[in-house]
């Protein structure tokens, strides 16, 4: 096995996440604890109980699925130590953290304190702008480019073959969609979101987290993560920090991501966090390779090697 270790991004975040993992794993009871202490509130409290409506909110969402998935990363090293080594390590969004962590880039609190700095930034862009989304099913990528390109929208994420997400200005939004359904796509979901993320609408949020990520104790990972910027790793230090910046309102090439890992020789995805969409997008895009998904005592258990 050739695993790349993927972790879950923005929307797959759900109440009671993580609370059967932090009962029975003392290392994933410690990366909880180590959040709640790090943050000066519970984020272990509104993982397990919720209310869900606060834990959808761009400031505690984004914290929220950064400390599920490295607990459950923590909890698969508890029980498979050095067996199971990724090749590369990749993340959708604020995903890239989990993945960064995973290669050694920074300690848990560190991310947690620069995602936590991201939320507050994208939370800030949000409250300024009026920002949508959308999901768009289809393979007609020139089509989506030509109609957001004149509509001033984004494609935030390229995420398989038949799906890319697009973002902007609500009203700029609603024309997109109105305009590619008069070109045949009809398979077009408007996203319940709190803004217009990954588009040129969260610039600013880009912007102030630059000096944030400059200040930061960071390292070069010890195995290669795939940026959501360039879909490939970066080669120095400063590559790696502006790429970090560049994601927020940049598109996030998660197709190209996976397809550059497995023609590097990875075999194999192990999904880490909420929820199973990048496994789903994996089946999408290459349906041949092997995957995984660690999400809870249950699937922790049922991996084998």
């Amino acid at each position: 096995m050739k695993p790349f270790f993927a972790f879950a991004g923005q929307g797959a975040q759900a109440v009671g996440m993580g609370r059967d993992l932090y009962e029975k794993y003392p290392a994933a009871k410690a990366v909880f604890d180590e959040a709640d202490a790090t943050l000066g509130y519970s984020i272990s409290e509104l993982c397990f109980e919720g209310p869900a409506e606060k834990l959808t909110e761009t400031i505690y969402c984004q914290p929220a699925i950064y400390t599920m998935s490295v607990a459950c990363l923590e909890a698969f090293r508890s029980r498979f130590g050095e067996e199971v080594v990724p090749t590369a390590c990749a993340g959708l969004s604020l995903g890239e953290y989990g993945a960064l962590y995973a290669a050694g880039t920074f300690g848990f609190a560190e991310g947690l304190k620069l995602l936590a700095r991201r939320a507050e930034l994208m939370d800030k862009a949000c409250n300024e702008t009026r920002g949508a989304m959308a999901s768009v099913l289809s393979t007609e990528r020139s089509v989506i480019k030509e109609v957001c390109g004149g509509c001033e929208v984004d494609i935030a994420n390229f995420n398989s073959p038949a799906q890319v997400v697009i973002s902007g200005d609500k009203a700029q939004v609603i024309r997109a969609i109105k305009l590619l359904q008069e070109k045949g796509l009809k398979k077009i979901i408007p996203l319940n979101v709190a803004g217009a993320f990954h588009s040129r609408l969260m610039k600013s949020a880009g912007v102030g987290l630059k000096p944030v990520l400059n200040a930061a104790g960071l390292k070069m990972p010890t195995v290669p993560v795939y940026h959501n910027l360039t879909a490939a790793p970066a080669a120095t230090l400063p590559e790696l920090k502006t790429n970090l910046a560049g994601q927020v309102a940049g598109s996030v090439r998660w197709e190209e991501s996976v397809r550059a890992m497995v023609a590097a020789g990875a075999d194999t995805m192990i999904e880490f966090g909420p929820g199973t969409v990048l496994t789903g997008l994996l089946r999408r895009t290459l349906p041949d390779v092997k995957y995984y998904n660690i999400n809870s005592v249950e699937t922790l258990e049922a991996f084998t090697l």
